[in-house]
């Protein structure tokens, strides 16, 4: 498990929050199964967030972050996560194997504003 911080940039295409990241040969990424819906509570105090924001994440804590992503199951190669303290489930694609060699247990996040 590594300590790094990752970051991304997710904006809102054709409705739905998307990323892309040329680094990992990622574009217009898209975010589904329950993780929009997390994705909307986390920019609620950004304007305009659908143009774009920053995400913060990493297998480990750091200051200031939103949500603490904790690990459920596998699924189609991919990985549910619940978000405890807002009772809201949602299902990360293999995407996330681009970040990190393993599942992490948990994921912390943090939305910030461009």
């Amino acid at each position: 498990m590594s300590n790094a911080m990752m970051v991304i940039f997710p904006y809102k295409y054709e409705d739905t929050w998307v990323f892309d990241d040329e680094r990992v040969g990622l574009v217009k990424e898209p975010f589904v199964s329950g993780v929009p819906q997390m994705i909307d509570v986390l920019v609620q105090e950004i304007s305009q967030a659908e143009r774009g924001f920053r995400l913060l994440f990493s297998a480990n804590p750091f200051p200031g972050y939103q949500a603490e992503l904790s690990w459920l199951k596998e699924e189609y190669g991919g990985n549910w996560y619940v978000w405890e303290t807002k009772n809201m489930e949602g299902w990360l694609c293999p995407a996330l194997f681009k970040y990190f060699i393993e599942t992490p247990a948990k994921i912390y996040c943090k939305a910030e504003k461009l």
